[in-house]
């Protein structure tokens, strides 16, 4: 009897699954896609989107990681672009809307190769080539500066700020922001080092853009402990305690037998002497302003009044810390345990009014090492969106301390690497060649996003652009969107970190390569069924 061979399933029914060029056709498409959505942010003159959550709360903003962490992905290869966005904005702080874009044009020159029966393998192994070559062409055009030139700071500052709703105010937040990088920085054996940690944005509605403040300091978003105390301390002396300012209740349930007025008077006593005790030992301590972690009884409260204390209570562990930083004051555990030696200083501690809310600013400290910015505005939409843009000002500032190496914007830097990498593309033998001259053109994608999004006519700008940047001493031409003409961004102020166009040609590349090379798209069942129902849906909806 004949053997009877049966086709034999690795998958269970319902499961879906893609190979060889219909997967990375998919691939490429869901990458492009997701490219073009934000295609239209890039630049001083880009548009912005309005994000609609589902409970109806409104965003409206350019900045393209926001953009691509907020809306709804599923497709994994879209995902893959999401991931270049957020490892942007993590490493830089700005730049992600390049990055984004830089990946999309990847993908699509790749398609190109493809149609040309390049291999995959060999655009690959060509983009990875084109990398290498990009950051080393990128490091020669560098220009070193130090932290001393505020010029060039706030360049950069208002370089990442232009073309946002900071914009109008821009001269006095990019002061702001510099201010805050230089307050937060410490200088040793010569290296810079600063973290967005150290320094804290407040956002409050209310007032105008123009009160917006920096603080040599912090700022605490909580009021007195109780209104009796002083509303202002000069010279402060900081206490901070983790540990509440109470009578602690016993650890087992225990019961206290009263038999007599006397006796629940002595009781009372005992207790109220405990407090005493706990607050005479802050006093003694020359403290006059008292920073609790945890809760702070009520007769402890009138005991701090009428020493002149101001106290601040149920202070979360994050801002507790910062306070020490700032301060130089020693956390301690229990009132009790507090020395001289563990208080902090500051010129000056203040409850003030901000919109509708008490805050504690805490000033003059003598060498911080952190600050605080305030942010107002009129709307709760603007604040946030002047908070983000300051955000990405900070981090390129961050970006420029530390590695003290700038480059040019406007597609002046992105142009100068395409045409120094076409030169080295006719060096190389194979088809390689064409994967690293397709690199170069998807990096003219970035100027040419910027030319469209700013209403220039793209073809002229790209060849004006071209042409300048093939004459001698040319590497910082750039677009001019004010008047379209092809200038010198070192000339214009144009200026960004080196470290974000670095990482944005690292990332995007990255992620084209991680995407070209998956050949076989494997869907389980569950996923499979809702990308089913999902169709039904909108077939639904078409024929309503």
């Amino acid at each position: 009897m004949a053997n009877i061979k049966q086709p034999m399933g690795i998958q269970p029914e319902g499961s879906q699954r893609y190979t060889g060029k219909d997967a990375l056709r998919m691939n490429i498409m869901a990458g492009k896609i997701v490219a073009e959505i934000i295609k239209t942010t890039l630049g001083p003159r880009g548009m912005d989107k309005m994000l609609v959550e589902y409970t109806g709360d409104v965003m409206i903003t350019n900045d393209g990681a926001t953009i691509l962490n907020k809306i709804d992905i599923s497709h994994p290869a879209a995902k893959m672009i999401v991931e270049v966005a957020r490892t942007q904005d993590q490493e830089v702080g700005d730049g992600t809307t390049t990055a984004v874009v830089l990946a999309g044009e990847l993908l699509k020159k790749a398609e190109g190769l493809l149609d040309q029966d390049v291999h995959v393998s060999t655009i690959t192994n060509g983009y990875n080539i084109a990398t290498e070559k990009a950051i080393e062409i990128l490091k020669e055009l560098g220009e070193k500066i130090t932290i001393d030139n505020e010029k060039i700071l706030l360049e950069v500052a208002k370089t990442s700020m232009t073309g946002k709703a900071a914009e109008k105010s821009i001269e006095k937040l990019a002061k702001i922001a510099v201010d805050a990088v230089k307050i937060a920085t410490s200088t040793e054996d010569g290296i810079n080092s600063v973290s967005k940690n150290d320094i804290k944005i407040t956002i409050k509605e209310g007032g105008g853009l123009e009160d917006s403040a920096i603080v040599k300091g912090l700022l605490v978003d909580e009021n007195r402990a109780s209104d009796s105390m002083p509303q202002k301390i000069k010279n402060a002396k900081i206490a901070i305690l983790t540990n509440s300012i109470e009578v602690k209740k016993t650890g087992i349930d225990a019961k206290i037998r009263i038999t007599s007025p006397e006796n629940m008077q002595a009781f009372l006593d005992q207790e109220e002497f405990m407090l005493k005790r706990m607050i005479d030992r802050i006093t003694n301590a020359g403290a006059n302003v008292v920073i609790c972690q945890k809760s702070i009884d009520e007769t402890a409260l009138h005991f701090l009044s009428k020493a002149g204390v101001y106290a601040l209570k149920s202070v979360s562990e994050k801002e507790i810390k910062k306070i020490s930083k700032v301060t130089g004051a020693r956390i301690v555990n229990m009132a009790l345990d507090l020395e001289p030696s563990d208080l902090g200083k500051a010129e000056l501690v203040e409850e003030r009014k901000v919109s509708d809310e008490y805050m504690t600013f805490i000033e003059g400290c003598q060498d911080p090492k952190a600050a605080s910015i305030l942010v107002r505005g009129g709307t709760k939409q603007f604040v946030e969106t002047v908070e983000r843009a300051l955000d990405d000002a900070i981090g390129v500032l961050i970006a420029v301390v530390k590695e003290g190496i700038i480059c040019t914007g406007a597609g002046s830097t992105e142009m100068e690497i395409a045409k120094r990498l076409s030169v080295f593309a006719n060096t190389l033998k194979g088809r390689e060649q064409l994967a690293v001259k397709a690199f170069a053109e998807a990096l003219e994608g970035v100027p040419k996003a910027i030319a469209e999004n700013s209403g220039l006519d793209m073809i002229d700008i790209l060849v004006n652009l071209r042409a300048a940047h093939n004459k001698d001493n040319s590497k910082n031409m750039g677009i001019n969107i004010k008047n379209g003409k092809i200038e010198d961004m070192l000339k214009a102020g144009v200026v960004e970190p080196l470290k974000l166009k670095e990482q944005a040609i690292k990332s995007a590349s990255e992620s084209a390569v991680m995407i070209l090379r998956i050949d076989d798209v494997l869907a389980g069942r569950e996923l499979a069924k809702s990308e089913a129902n999902r169709g039904m849906t909108r077939a639904a909806q078409d024929m309503m």
